[in-house]
C-alpha cells in the first residue's frame, strides 16, 4: 500500500473574471478517511471539487494525487487515476437504462481491458446489489425518482473503481429512512472498500455520524479544519455557517452521534 496522503491541494486559487472563488486553499486528505467539506452556499466547495476532478483549471496552485501532480490532467485522465465524483444535480444518461449507465463507468472509467465479459457483468451485479438498484436495472433512468437517479450516479462513479470519491450533496431530497441507508452505504465504501471520501453536505447530523474530519470553507478560503465535534463548536463556524441559534442543537447532535458510534 502507498504511504502518505492520497490527495494534496496546495495553495489553489480560482478566479471567475473579477470574482475569486478560491484563494490559496490547502487541503491534505488521508487514505480511507471520510472528510466532510462544509460551509455556506457560495463558499467555494463545489468549485474545489471541480478543480480536484479536472472540470475546472485552477489559476494558481496545484493538485497532487498519490504524490503525482495532476493539475493539468483532463477529467478522464484523473478518473483513470482513481478520482470519481457525483454532482449535486445528477447527470446520468437519462435515455439509458440503469444497467447501461453503470456499464459505461465499467468500460470507460477504469482499465477494463483485462476483464472478460463475464467478469464485467459480475462486477455490474455487485454494484447494483451494493446500491440497492438490482430491481431497477432495466428501467430507463428518466423514469426513476430523483433519489434513485442519485444512487445511479453513485453507482456509475463506483464502476470506475475509485480510490477517491467526491460526493456532492447526495442526501438532499431523501427521507429519514433513506438518509440512514445512504449514510451506511458511504460508511461501507470507506470501511469495506477502502475508498477515501470527500463529502459536501448540509445535513449536519449525517456528517457528524461518520466523518473523521471537517474542513470549513468561507468565501473561498479555509476557515478551519479538525475533529467534527470541535469544528462545529468553533465560534467562527457557528457565526459564519451554522448560526448562533444552532449552538444547542449542534451540541445535541454531537452527543447523539457520539452515542450512536459508541
Amino acid at each position: 500500500m502507498r504511504q502518505g496522503p492520497i490527495l494534496e491541494v496546495r495553495r489553489v486559487t480560482k478566479h471567475f473574471g473579477g470574482l475569486t472563488a478560491l484563494l490559496n486553499v490547502d487541503l491534505v486528505v488521508n487514505r480511507s478517511e471520510i472528510l466532510g467539506l462544509i460551509g455556506p452556499n457560495g463558499s467555494g466547495k463545489t468549485t474545489l471539487f471541480n478543480v480536484i476532478a479536472g472540470n475546472l483549471r485552477q489559476n494558481g496552485g496545484a493538485v497532487y494525487f498519490e504524490g503525482r501532480d495532476c493539475s493539468r490532467m483532463k477529467p478522464f485522465e484523473r478518473c483513470r487515476l482513481g478520482i470519481a465524483r457525483t454532482y449535486q444535480n445528477p447527470r446520468p444518461f437519462m435515455d439509458f437504462s440503469v444497467e447501461q449507465n453503470i456499464m459505461i463507468g465499467l468500460r470507460y472509467g477504469r482499465d477494463s481491458g483485462s476483464l472478460s465479459g463475464a467478469e464485467l457483468h459480475s462486477e455490474l451485479d455487485r454494484i447494483l446489489q451494493l446500491l440497492g438498484l438490482t430491481s431497477s436495472r432495466n428501467r430507463l433512468v428518466k423514469n426513476l425518482t430523483l433519489v434513485d437517479r442519485k444512487f445511479v450516479e453513485v453507482a456509475r462513479a463506483m464502476a470506475s473503481e475509485p480510490k477517491l470519491l467526491l460526493l456532492d450533496e447526495v442526501l438532499s431530497g431523501l427521507t429519514p429512512g433513506e438518509l440512514e441507508g445512504a449514510v451506511k452505504l458511504i460508511q461501507t465504501l470507506s470501511e469495506t472498500f477502502g475508498i477515501t471520501v470527500i463529502w459536501i453536505e448540509h445535513i449536519m447530523r449525517s456528517l457528524l455520524s461518520i466523518c473523521d474530519r471537517f474542513v470549513v470553507l468561507l468565501q473561498g478560503t479555509k476557515l478551519t479544519e479538525g475533529e467534527p465535534a470541535l469544528v462545529v463548536s468553533d465560534k467562527r463556524v457557528i457565526e459564519a455557517y451554522l448560526g448562533k441559534g444552532a449552538r444547542h442543537l449542534t451540541e445535541k447532535m454531537v452527543r447523539s452521534s457520539q452515542n450512536d458510534n459508541g
